[in-house]
């Protein structure tokens, strides 16, 4: 109880402080939905009349008041641009993005831990430096420049995938609807597999090429063990803990590469909305992503601690 009230105290801290540093750097950006910058036609008296509507001509710390007040009601507010309400845009955008990542992270995990252990069980020989090599491609392959490469070779060329959008202009009905998103949404989903497990796949080697070096290793071998039992009984068990870890630590970079290859491919999830909201300097709908994608780390950060403990009992809480 004491370790989920210590949890729960943590989050809340964290979200308020994400909130009050969020707030304070959308006010002190420059331009303005309600300024000429973005609009020409606009004149003083409607920016006035505009600024009373949203509540923007009162002084900053009673508008973050009430902005906070309204967000622990979960109303994020009004949408500049659409005059929707910003939880309602929020929701019907946010299933698309979290499925892409989650089927990313869950893809990155299971090639990661394998080719790391592949190449960790051959260290030193031809296969380990041709992992090691490609793995370091992997990491160092921008999202943008690999998207556009598969969408030139795979799409443009060959026809092979659909260069953008979730579904076709004529979509057909029930299981092949689900067919036709997951024929649209391969390519994204494969370029933040790409470019996510490299970096992971390096970890995981080190990682087994330090455990093959303990001395229970050498023992379990000296009994005749075969490979595959000792990667199952003694490796396994010692790598997902620090995997887990990794795992919660990456959430951030996945959420936020979702800004990238969204626009990129022209998905409507909560990465282009937040593109277009920040270049329409669209305040509540930036706030409204900004604070979900914070609670969803968090919250992420929280159940890979709560398996890192169930997978080892001895962690501190």
């Amino acid at each position: 109880m004491k370790y989920l009230l210590r949890s729960l105290s943590y989050t809340l801290l964290m979200l308020f402080l994400i909130s009050l540093i969020s707030f304070g750097a959308m006010h002190a950006a420059p331009n303005s939905f309600m300024g000429s910058e973005l609009n020409p036609n606009m004149t003083l008296e409607n920016i006035a009349h505009l600024k009373a509507i949203y509540g923007l001509d009162k002084p900053l710390v009673q508008q973050y008041g009430d902005w906070v007040g309204n967000l622990v009601r979960l109303d994020f507010g009004i949408s500049f641009v659409s005059g929707e309400n910003v939880s309602s845009v929020i929701i019907d955008r946010l299933p698309v993005t979290l499925w892409m990542n989650i089927v990313a992270l869950v893809v990155t995990f299971f090639v990661s831990l394998w080719l790391g252990i592949y190449a960790a069980m051959r260290h030193g020989r031809k296969m380990d430096h041709l992992l090691s090599q490609a793995s370091l491609v992997s990491f160092a392959m921008p999202s943008y420049y690999l998207a556009l490469v598969l969408m030139m070779g795979l799409s443009v060329s060959l026809g092979w995938f659909p260069i953008a959008g979730m579904h076709s202009l004529e979509p057909p009905e029930g299981l092949g609807y689900y067919v036709d998103m997951a024929w649209h949404l391969t390519l994204p989903v494969s370029v933040m597999v790409l470019t996510g497990v490299g970096s992971l796949t390096l970890y995981v080697r080190a990682l087994v090429i330090e455990i093959l070096k303990s001395d229970y290793v050498g023992f379990a071998r000296s009994r005749g063990l075969s490979e595959k039992v000792i990667v199952r009984t003694y490796i396994l068990p010692n790598l997902l803990p620090p995997i887990v870890t990794m795992l919660g630590l990456s959430l951030p970079g996945l959420i936020g590469g979702s800004v990238i290859l969204e626009s990129i491919f022209g998905i409507e999830g909560m990465g282009q909305l937040f593109y277009m909201s920040a270049m329409s300097r669209d305040y509540p709908v930036i706030m409204g992503i900004l604070m979900m994608g914070a609670f969803l780390t968090l919250i992420g950060n929280q159940i890979a601690d709560a398996v890192l403990l169930k997978l080892n009992p001895f962690v501190k809480r």
